[in-house]
């Protein structure tokens, strides 16, 4: 029997042929045995109840001097100047034996609030809300250089591909808006990490984190790219997407067996034509009153950069962004905080962040947001109580201090803490890994059971580690 099969059937299932193969390029590395939330943004309900339901990450690159900041050392002071024996924790000094000269606090330190808080004077509008925050004095970490420590703050792993927190929050959790990314990183940096700071790791790829900005474009370029077509009307645009969509639908129709992978790519795709209508929205903050823009800095040179993009930050966590992560860094070779010859230049980097942080603080709290949202304080590790050079000082995984507030953690509190002079953590010890598993469960997700398989293993996000911090938790 021949088969007859003329010139337009021909160039019609041609045609379908090359999308079936871009679509199973774009689905290769897709897998579909999730235990949680599969390849769905759908909302989820969380394993028991939650304290929080968003988090804002201020992430701090670079590392800020936790003895210049929020950890005040006296003996630090009493001992400015004097030598001690330093056991190296980097590269060609590990295990070594130096005589390193200890320096003091480059700012005075005074008390705030009901709960007698001491911060420097580098910041003194986040002092104000003192009674609002939770300190962590006894964090630790693992990476000495910024790129793995920084690595390990977002996925919890120095050197593996793995997944970002907030791509498991997204997992775990889903999404309250249909119509914006569930995970969003403000003007993140292609440095230290780069895009594997914010990425799904092996989760499926709805999972990915959405960056809005990059460090190095300009403030007024924070968008999401190509979030508009210049060349299309709303109408036509409108058309010929709701053709594309209805042949990718005829498409999974003549295939007979429904696949999961193929619903999930075409869910994206309806995901990313309602973000061009929600998103310029959301991402409008001309729409905020002059005060409101005034009380984050915006419009000032010192703050108006992170001033933007904290109120950003509460915008999209009002419209149903999950996690939001604000990041104040760059693309220079030394990141921002990370002053290992020059502490006074810690003075210009509080200066654009303390204002702005406090307006997110007093913001969120006037809103009703602070109680159901956690921001999360801090960066990739500390630096050391002893000089480096004249008046730098260097890398310290060992001993920091992060700061947390709402989501049910306990206010005006302090746990944990360092030595006499600021150099490890010896008390309430906080492993970030531990860090990560107290977020999750303040999100209502156990991190020992938000697993996924993958290459014959399940993976969670602490690994095989991470203990919950009860002790902070109201």
């Amino acid at each position: 029997m021949r088969l007859e099969l003329n010139r337009r059937d021909w160039l019609g299932s041609s045609a379908c042929g090359f999308g079936t193969l871009a679509m199973n390029t774009l689905m290769a590395s897709e897998r579909t045995d999730s235990t949680i939330n599969g390849e769905s943004l759908v909302e989820c309900q969380p394993m028991y109840p939650a304290r929080a339901k968003r988090v804002i990450f201020l992430f701090m690159q670079g590392g800020p001097s936790h003895v210049d900041t929020f950890d005040p050392k006296p003996e630090l002071i009493h001992n400015d100047g004097k030598s001690i024996d330093f056991t190296g924790v980097r590269f060609g000094d590990f295990g070594k034996v130096t005589q390193q000269r200890l320096m003091k606090p480059l700012w005075k330190f005074h008390t705030y609030g009901e709960c007698g808080r001491q911060v420097s004077e580098l910041f003194p509008e986040i002092a104000k809300h003192v009674d609002d925050l939770c300190f962590l004095h006894g964090v630790h970490t693992e990476g000495v250089a910024h790129g793995p420590a920084t690595l390990f703050l977002h996925t919890g792993a120095t050197t593996l591909i793995r997944p970002s927190i907030g791509s498991w929050v997204m997992y775990g959790l889903g999404t309250e808006n249909q119509n914006l990314p569930g995970f969003v990183s403000l003007q993140p940096s292609d440095e230290k990490g780069g895009p594997r700071n914010y990425s799904n790791g092996f989760l499926p790829a709805v999972f990915q984190g959405t960056a809005i900005g990059k460090a190095w474009k300009p403030i007024d370029k924070m968008t999401i790219d190509h979030i508009r077509n210049p060349l299309l009307k709303h109408e036509d645009a409108s058309r010929r997407f709701a053709l594309m969509q209805r042949i990718n639908q005829l498409q999974l129709e003549r295939a007979g067996v429904p696949d999961s992978r193929q619903q999930a790519v075409l869910r994206s795709f309806d995901l990313a034509w309602r973000m061009q209508s929600a998103a310029p929205e959301v991402l409008d903050i001309s729409q905020e009153s002059l005060s409101t823009q005034q009380s984050y800095g915006i419009g000032e040179k010192a703050t108006d950069e992170f001033g933007r993009q904290c109120l950003l930050a509460r915008r999209l966590c009002e419209a149903g962004v999950r996690f939001v992560q604000v990041n104040y860094a760059d693309e220079s070779p030394n990141p921002r905080w990370d002053q290992h010859s020059n502490m006074p230049i810690h003075a210009d980097h509080a200066m654009a962040t303390d204002r702005p942080v406090a307006a997110l603080l007093h913001d969120l709290k006037e809103r009703g947001l602070l109680e159901d949202t956690l921001v999360w304080w801090g960066g990739e590790f500390g630096r050391t109580p002893f000089s480096q050079g004249a008046d730098g000082r260097d890398h310290n995984p060992s001993g920091f201090t992060m700061f947390l507030a709402g989501g049910g953690v306990k206010p005006g509190f302090a746990w944990g803490a360092t030595d006499e002079i600021g150099q490890n953590a010896v008390e309430g010890k906080v492993h970030m890994h531990d860090m990560h598993a107290t977020i999750l469960h303040l999100m209502g997700l156990n991190h020992e059971q938000l697993t996924f398989r993958h290459a014959g293993r399940d993976f969670r996000p602490t690994d095989i580690y991470g203990r919950i911090v009860h002790d902070i938790i109201s």
